[in-house]
């Protein structure tokens, strides 16, 4: 491979960056480490959304793009792999796995990837979001989910990058779920926290809040989620133990919830069982009915039976 090639993958990736999210300088890794990068642009229900992921060692706004006009939207970051710094307003923090940040993009901020990251980036019109907001101000920092808003906020957006929405929106429901998102964000944006401590309940929320978006992932394993989060396999079980519950068998327990909930929903009634299974990430039919049977108590077809189909 010629020696510049690297060079020319990551003005490609930092190319498609300006394009999706605006004006964005960025500094590729150390020499001696290969460049990963993508970025993907999707437009959910008049949601516009990024998915990036890289291992870029600094990416940052610019402040002349700020001056022309590219601050109009806000951003609500969900860290989905690694971790991330991220400086705004004179203030940093330290951005895990499964956790959400809001930040200004009429302000300069930089992002600094501790290895390779992933994450994606909900474009909230600013002008809308700081009209509901005191003063006007859109405040940068970390959002509180341990509460209910914050828990709702969660599920909706899992729900929409994880791929889960079913069917295409009216242009109706579209704005309907644009000002369902707002709604709850206003008032976490409120309640942000600067630069809290990552103990290890915030630590255990954001394995959690990370399997619900992987869950259909079958290559989903304790040894994966610790890579994703960059904390040891050992601290990862901890996590769970101080819970009662290992980690396989939370994944596995969320994954039949998920699929409970399918074989109950009507508009799912033209799916098989086995496709529903897949979906959620189990690869054996047979281990699966087994599975739904002892956590149900009846088997997948007569479960759908009982709730969907009578």
């Amino acid at each position: 491979m010629p020696s510049h090639a690297p060079q020319l993958a990551f003005n490609a990736w930092l190319a498609s960056l300006r394009r999706v999210c605006g004006g964005f300088d960025s500094r590729p890794p150390e020499p001696h480490i290969p460049f990963l990068g993508e970025v993907g642009a999707r437009s959910i229900c008049g949601l516009e959304i990024a998915e990036i992921r890289t291992n870029a060692r600094w990416i940052a706004r610019r402040r002349r793009d700020i001056e022309q006009g590219e601050g109009r939207y806000c951003f609500l970051v969900v860290q989905r792999r690694g971790r991330a710094g991220i400086r705004q307003q004179g203030l940093d923090l330290e951005l895990n796995p499964g956790e959400m940040a809001l930040v200004d993009s009429a302000r300069s901020c930089e992002i600094l990837p501790r290895g390779l990251i992933e994450h994606a980036s909900f474009h909230m019109p600013r002008a809308a979001l700081a009209a509901r907001l005191p003063g006007q101000e859109v405040p940068f920092g970390k959002l509180p989910t341990a509460g209910p808003g914050g828990q709702l906020l969660q599920l909706m957006v899992n729900r929409i990058i994880s791929r889960q929405l079913v069917g295409d929106a009216t242009p109706a429901e579209g704005q309907g779920i644009s000002e369902a998102l707002s709604s709850l964000l206003v008032p976490l944006a409120l309640g942000i926290a600067r630069n809290p401590e990552v103990s290890p309940a915030l630590l255990y929320q954001g394995a959690c809040q990370l399997i619900d978006q992987q869950l259909q992932e079958p290559d989903l394993t304790p040894a994966t989620l610790a890579e994703r989060m960059n904390v040891s396999l050992r601290r990862l079980y901890r996590l769970f133990e101080a819970h009662e519950e290992t980690v396989c068998r939370h994944i596995q327990r969320r994954r039949l919830q998920r699929c409970a909930e399918d074989l109950a929903a009507p508009g799912q009634a033209h799916c098989s069982i086995t496709e529903i299974a897949y979906r959620w990430g189990f690869t054996d039919s047979a281990h699966f009915s087994r599975a739904f049977k002892k956590a149900y108590g009846e088997a997948p077809r007569d479960y759908r039976r009982r709730h969907c189909l009578h």
